[in-house]
């Protein structure tokens, strides 16, 4: 009974996403022209189609930024009870430095491997 808000606003916005990718499919222009086909913004004309290989190297950058964003993130909670908690600050202050490191060994190896070099 205690979801029932959340189902309702689930439906409004299944129902609101749904009206406008109908009403865009049906009222917008579907015609490629010379105009619609120019470049946008950067002004160079694009060369093949959008459907190309990626570098491996750039996927491994991405995987790597959130590994370290995320384990980044625990950092905050650390700050908030670092400063409450005065009568055990050693331990906490210990296990940070052990995170730090683990992270900085992570980092340090990431760059010995090569895998934040472009070429």
């Amino acid at each position: 009974m205690t979801y029932i808000p959340v189902l309702i606003l689930l439906l409004v916005g299944f129902v609101i996403g749904s009206a406008i990718l109908l009403l865009s499919a049906l009222l917008g222009p579907g015609v490629p022209n010379q105009r619609k086909n120019m470049p946008f913004e950067c002004g160079v004309p694009s060369i093949g189609g959008a459907h190309r290989r990626v570098s491996v190297r750039f996927y491994l950058v991405a995987i790597l930024f959130l590994l370290f964003d995320v384990e980044a993130i625990f950092f905050f909670p650390w700050a908030v009870v670092y400063r409450k908690y005065l009568s055990i600050n050693a331990f906490i202050l210990v296990e940070m430095v052990i995170f730090t490191a683990i992270l900085l060994v992570g980092y340090i190896y990431v760059l010995r491997k090569g895998a934040l070099e472009w070429e």
